[in-house]
């Protein structure tokens, strides 16, 4: 068989396993379908003989995704040349999809508006050579990644995931095209691995939840590939939080479950089992069991209360005791429990260090929408101006605004009250 002009993508399809273009053409379909929401999208066997002929045009931004979803990299890392005027899915500010340029400068433009030292041109050649990749360039990936979980506990995930894409496309470019030794390699792929779930988080947080499946899944089949147990384990809570916000809290607890199997596998230490157990009680809430919800608290705080290790993960460094009563008190809050919940929840957010301002900012979202329904509309206000405070002062979790709007929605039915309507108006004001 003649090897495909387009040897780059070829490669990546054997390595899925797809030995013909036609089982490619339908494994790109079918990621498509799910990153796209589209039941009905397609590759054409025509259009995918087409990319891995000579010199291929860039493909659309639909057939991007879906070439990105099948392969977890980008048509840049796929053989497809860039022309004047195409787009690269590397969006680098708000404003969407940036011009066509060499990738080097792609990747160093996303370290200007960013600031990864990592991604400054010093540290980047153009030349395939220059990347040697050592303990040193691992620590300052590993940091890069660190800070970015970071600035999302304080700041949010909805002006960061554009930028934490940026970074992970750079990471796949050095695992692509660096040199480096095996254990290095190791690294960098783990490295990879983190970070793709961190996006997936970023992304959840800023409400594009389909894009946090796809990372994901993404990070998920590269836990179970490369034997990561650990990443495995996070990822499946990650998903587990964001089944509940979609209202499949079924699937919530089934990924605990599984999660739980990885967690035994490496021998998770408490704070990991806390997390664990506090995950499947929002899931359990969710349904309207109580028996579970409380039996799924109880060890969650049980296990909290052993207290830190030296093996705890730095993924479960935000698990203090402001957050595990925070989700207890959203657990009351979806059983219908308002008055504990409130309680909960303002504990919680007087609780909370300014390192969790995000964390803090949803708790009193949460706070006011259970002072909602519990008719304390008082407190409702006093809560609804906190977490406005904090979101004026930089926080860009689109969840926090969505959960705004859910209490300004509950309250259009207690218009009589004159506290009511300004809070109301202030909603409509800083939020609609």
């Amino acid at each position: 068989m003649r090897t495909p002009a387009n040897k780059e993508l070829f490669a990546a399809r054997v390595a899925m396993g797809w030995f013909s273009q036609e089982s490619a053409a339908q494994g790109v379909s079918d990621a498509g379908k799910l990153a796209l929401r589209n039941t009905s999208y397609e590759v054409s066997v025509r259009t995918y003989r087409r990319w891995e002929s000579a010199h291929p045009g860039w493909p659309r931004p639909d057939q991007a995704t879906a070439l990105r979803a099948a392969f977890g990299r980008g048509p840049e890392h796929l053989g497809f040349e860039v022309d004047e005027g195409a787009v690269v899915d590397i969006p680098v500010d708000g404003a969407g999809m940036i011009p066509s340029v060499k990738r080097r400068n792609a990747l160093t433009a996303g370290a200007a508006v960013i600031g990864l030292p990592w991604l400054s041109p010093s540290s980047a050649g153009t030349d395939t050579s220059e990347l040697r990749i050592g303990d040193r360039q691992i620590g300052e990936l590993r940091a890069t990644a660190a800070d970015l979980d970071a600035i999302d506990q304080q700041f949010g995930g909805d002006r960061l995931w554009r930028s934490a894409k940026t970074q992970l496309n750079w990471v796949h470019h050095v695992i692509d095209r660096g040199t480096y030794s095996e254990a290095i390699g190791q690294e960098l792929h783990s490295i990879a691995g983190q970070l793709t779930t961190s996006l997936g988080w970023f992304c959840y947080d800023a409400d594009e939840q389909t894009e946090a499946r796809v990372y994901f899944s993404e990070a998920l089949n590269t836990a179970v590939v490369g034997g990561e147990h650990s990443l495995a384990t996070r990822t499946l809570s990650n998903m587990a939080r964001q089944s509940v916000d979609l209202d499949k809290p079924r699937e919530a607890v089934r990924f605990i479950r599984t999660a739980e199997q990885y967690a035994t596998k490496w021998e998770a230490p408490p704070r990991v089992s806390s997390l664990l157990a506090i995950r499947a009680a929002q899931g359990y809430a969710r349904l309207g069991d109580e028996m579970n919800t409380s039996i799924s608290i109880k060890r969650a705080w049980r296990t909290f209360d052993q207290g830190p290790t030296d093996r705890d993960p730095e993924w479960t460094t935000f698990l203090n005791e402001a957050e595990l009563v925070c989700l207890e008190g959203m657990c009351r809050s979806d059983l219908g429990q308002h008055k504990r919940a409130v309680r909960l929840l303002d504990r919680s957010a007087t609780l909370q260090d300014v390192e969790h301002s995000r964390n803090r900012g949803m708790c009193l979202a949460r706070l006011a929408g259970a002072a909602a329904q519990d008719r304390d509309f008082d407190r409702t206000a006093d809560a609804a101006r906190e977490s406005l405070r904090l979101i004026k002062g930089g926080q860009s979790s689109r969840r926090t605004r969505k959960q705004l709007v859910t209490v300004r929605e509950r309250l259009g039915s207690h218009q009589d009250s004159p506290a009511v309507r300004d809070t109301i108006d202030l909603l409509t004001h800083h939020i609609a």
